[in-house]
């Protein structure tokens, strides 16, 4: 049974179910006039019963019937009968099949049962006709004339609904697809930001909370081993261990705390802020640290960048280089800041490395457009590269 039109349906749709429409509303007239017409009494009400149990059937088959073939064709067989009783009841009733049409393609189901249920209801209509007007020659052709007129509009419709129905379906799946491919889209995006805030959280807790236990783990076994022998050296140790706990706990609060990454507040310039790092690995190894660090001016992202570089460079030193000296510099270039971090340690297999640490160094300088680079070979030391735009704080400037 043909479905009620939605928006975007080609126009044959919309005009089959006005059709339908338009056709209730004549019976509607017909059965008023027949009730105000002076007809004899079984005519009128042979007349108006019909109407009656077709309404009905009609409204029965759109209540419980919409979405079945079954509930059409009933309908179907309803109204064919029908028409031919009207016909033999009444003059003029055959233009019934006229207004009817419609409803046999929009209850049928496929093209065939419109053919053949329209073709029924015109055998009906010319059936009833020449019963009411006698068997009549001329009576018989004039009916059978004009309902095979009606026929031919008929089998007309049929055959141009199919093509609307098709180009209804197209469009229904097409919008049923586009809005199955909004929802997956949707969805994708909602993965991919939770995948890309999920990866963000990951390096900042590496790159803070698991280097700092890494190196309280550290100065713990070293004070513990030192404890006897050199009581002074192990208070530093502990201070230091102290200090990187507090650290820690801040940086804690504010990952907790969904306030911006961790790191967001380094104060001072990169040069300063580098040098205190460097400071405090110098005293908790006592590995031997050469800094040369210009004064750059950068945004706060470059500051934040160079530091984490600088830190899982040193925590790497400190868990794998067993080096006595690294050397650090920080340089400025023509819109271009690099930092280098070399170290005399046993060195590595560069292209057989797998560490979170050198990857979370990478995404995090290529989403500021940077690029880093790791040369090492066993018994040679290691030089880990970080290259970045430069790019400068822009100062408020204050209204006049």
């Amino acid at each position: 049974m043909l479905q009620r039109p939605r928006r975007g349906d080609p126009f044959w749709i919309w005009f089959l179910h006005s059709w339908d429409l338009f056709s209730w509303a004549i019976i509607g007239l017909l059965a008023l006039i027949t009730v105000l017409h002076d007809a004899p009494a079984g005519q009128r009400y042979g007349s108006l019963a019909l109407m009656a149990v077709l309404g009905c059937g009609n409204a029965a088959v759109r209540r419980w019937g919409r979405d079945g073939a079954a509930g059409g064709y009933a309908y179907l067989g309803l109204l064919i009968p029908v028409l031919g009783l009207l016909a033999y009841l009444r003059d003029g009733f055959g233009v019934l099949f006229t207004v009817t049409l419609g409803q046999f393609v929009v209850y049928a189901d496929s093209r065939r049962g419109a053919l053949v249920g329209s073709g029924l209801g015109a055998l009906a209509i010319t059936l009833g006709a020449v019963l009411r007007e006698g068997w009549r020659v001329e009576e018989l052709t004039r009916n059978t004339v004009s309902s095979l007129a009606v026929y031919v509009v008929g089998a007309l419709v049929v055959t141009l609904t199919p093509r609307a129905l098709e180009l209804r379906d197209e469009r229904a799946r097409l919008r049923d697809e586009l809005a199955s491919t909004q929802m997956e889209l949707s969805e994708a995006l909602r993965r991919e930001g939770a995948a890309t805030e999920r990866s963000r959280l990951a390096r900042e807790i590496h790159d803070t909370l698991a280097q700092g236990f890494a190196s309280i783990v550290v100065l713990a076994e070293a004070a513990r081993a030192g404890l006897d022998v050199d009581p002074v050296r192990t208070a530093q140790q502990l201070t230091s261990i102290e200090q990187t706990a507090r650290e820690n706990l801040a940086e804690a609060r504010a990952l907790v705390g969904a306030t911006p990454p961790p790191g967001g507040a380094v104060q001072g310039s990169v040069s300063t802020t580098l040098r205190r790092t460097l400071d405090r690995f110098a005293e908790d190894t006592g590995t031997a640290v050469d800094a040369e660090l210009a004064d750059v001016d950068c945004d706060q992202q470059t500051r934040i960048a160079l530091l984490r570089c600088t830190q899982e460079s040193l925590a790497n030193v400190r868990k794998h280089a067993a080096a006595s000296t690294v050397v650090v510099v920080l340089a400025q270039g023509p819109g271009v800041v690099d930092l280098e971090i070399t170290d005399d340690g046993r060195g590595f297999d560069v292209a057989a490395a797998r560490g979170f640490g050198l990857d979370g160094m990478r995404k995090r300088l290529d989403e500021l457009g940077g690029e880093l680079t790791v040369t090492s070979s066993l018994g040679d030391g290691t030089l880990v590269r970080a290259s970045l735009p430069l790019v400068t704080d822009v100062p408020l400037q204050e209204s006049v």
